[in-house]
């Protein structure tokens, strides 16, 4: 079972209006039609990305209203993440197999209802279990957004759209922290999550009425849910013995937790195996490349992830910023990324990947450490925004040709599952990090409620950060060479992302339409 996002070998359009905007075999972009299903995909998309990306300003004024410790706020990330990370390969399948649109629909109305339990839950319990709910729902909106775009436009004006998909969603991603700071110091937590209602309620209507039904005639076999399933729950149980460990100790739950999800690992990795068509077919990693680039992906994500984690709290609750305050001053990072990742992507198509996935993960690694610096009282310009820019700059460096390397390391056929797997463990990555990294650093169950002791593990906890960005170079250095299609790589017009939870998803390279 292929993780296809955007498969070219879509069945014809079968929604009425589609043939308003329509030529010959796809939608102009310059039409309303167009616009329409631009505006819808856009707006899905933006949803997912955005409660990925904003939720960690929110986390100290969530933890004072519930009256949590640390690990209800590391759940609070980490179970969006979990079935987001778990399911997406899924959800991309599905709507191959059932109507891209159909899958995309159901998964705006999912979110939408996640999002709306998560904005009057009572406890954090709810909201936990909510944010779970959220991850579903984004797994089968988030690869359907790009699937309709490249399904439903002529291949003339495909490039044009995606491209518009691209850019407006990294302008999204951009202004994700600075908005949710805005709604936490203002209407309250609550809001990040009740914004995504009326995006929904604009989502759908015109998704029905404007975007054309595809599916990929070519799907077939049985979809793999024992082994998402699988991948879920072993993610699931380390997971748990991960944040418990702090408070409950060595106990016989921890430790079953932890044997658990090893167990189950090692079945996810035996049905993958022994299945015609699995989730992830192991026969992708026969590519030394492609395996070294993934492993290079969980360390960047790993660190990426635990660094968003705890910054934000960092500045809140240690240097006195306000959740406004914390969430502009990280903004400068993905704006870099808006900017230059088309750049960085040529530039690593003709140098090569080595040397920028070489040396990205140090700028960045030299960001964090600089955010030592921050301490009660600390200025911006001084003291945040030297080691922001430092770690927007690694980013830039890097994010673009790690995608391009990625996609290059297979076949062209096989291009849109890399990609699918490569987005899927870097989620995972971030996912083990929020849970990993406060056990290292020492952090108790009340450490952000105490400047002292936050900023005594912060402290400890960057330059863990740091040394997985430098694993990373490490063996970017070591393993990854120019590959022999030195030009192929994400496509230009797909080339625009702010990929600080997971490096982007990229259309299929090989339809017969392009």
């Amino acid at each position: 079972m292929a993780f296809r996002p955007g498969s070219g070998d879509a069945a014809p359009m079968t929604h009425a209006d589609g043939a308003a905007g329509a030529d010959g075999d796809g939608i102009r972009v310059a039409s309303p039609v167009g616009r329409w299903v631009v505006l819808t995909t856009v707006l899905g998309s933006s949803m997912a990305l955005l409660d990925s990306t904003v939720i960690n300003v929110a986390l100290p004024r969530i933890g004072r209203d519930f009256g949590t410790d640390l690990a209800a706020l590391q759940w609070t990330v980490n179970a969006y993440m979990l079935t987001l990370a778990g399911l997406i390969l899924l959800g991309g399948a599905l709507g191959d197999r059932f109507g891209r649109r159909r899958v995309f629909v159901v998964g705006v109305v999912w979110f939408a209802v996640a999002s709306l339990l998560c904005g009057i839950a009572p406890n954090a319990e709810v909201l936990i279990a909510a944010r779970a709910l959220q991850g579903a729902g984004g797994a089968l909106l988030t690869p359907g957004s790009l699937a309709i775009i490249q399904a439903s436009f002529h291949p003339d004006d495909r490039a044009r759209a995606v491209g518009l998909w691209s850019g407006l969603g990294g302008v999204g991603a951009a202004v994700g922290p600075f908005l949710g700071g805005w709604l936490v110091d203002g209407p309250g937590w609550r809001w990040v999550f009740l914004l995504n209602l009326p995006l929904a309620a604009v989502c759908v209507p015109v998704a029905l009425r404007h975007v054309p039904e595809s599916r990929d005639p070519d799907t077939h076999g049985r979809f793999d849910v024992l082994g998402a399933a699988l991948a879920a729950l072993a993610l699931a149980l380390v997971t748990y013995a991960l944040i418990e460990v702090p408070e409950q100790g060595a106990s016989v739950l921890v430790i079953g937790a932890a044997l658990g999800g090893v167990v189950l690992g090692a079945a996810f990795v035996r049905v993958e195996r022994s299945r015609a068509d699995p989730m992830v077919p192991p026969s992708i990693f026969a590519s030394r490349q492609f395996t070294a680039v993934n492993i290079v992906t969980f360390c960047v994500y790993a660190a990426l992830g635990g660094f968003f984690f705890l910054s934000a709290i960092q500045l809140q609750v240690v240097a006195g910023y306000s959740a406004l305050g914390a969430g502009t001053a990280l903004l400068p990072t993905t704006v870099l990324m808006l900017l230059f990742s088309a750049s960085a992507g040529d530039l690593g198509r003709r140098i090569g990947p080595r040397i920028p996935l070489t040396a990205g993960p140090l700028l960045a690694a030299a960001g964090m450490l600089l955010m030592l610096r921050v301490g009660p009282g600390a200025s911006y310009l001084t003291d945040v925004l030297p080691a922001v820019l430092v770690l927007g700059l690694g980013m830039v460096t890097l994010v673009a040709p790690l995608t391009a390397t990625v996609l290059a390391a297979v076949d062209t056929g096989r291009a849109g599952l890399a990609s699918g797997i490569n987005n899927a463990a870097a989620r995972a990555a971030g996912l083990l990090a929020v849970a990993a990294l406060p056990l290292l650093a020492g952090m108790g169950p009340e450490a952000y409620r105490d400047a002292g002791e936050f900023a005594s593990t912060f402290r400890r906890a960057m330059p863990m950060c740091a040394g997985l960005l430098a694993a990373g170079s490490v063996i970017a250095f070591l393993a990854v060479r120019k590959p022999a299609e030195a030009g192929r790589g994400p496509r230009p017009e797909c080339a625009t992302h702010c990929g600080v939870t997971a490096p982007p998803l990229e259309p299929e390279p090989g339809s017969r339409h392009t």
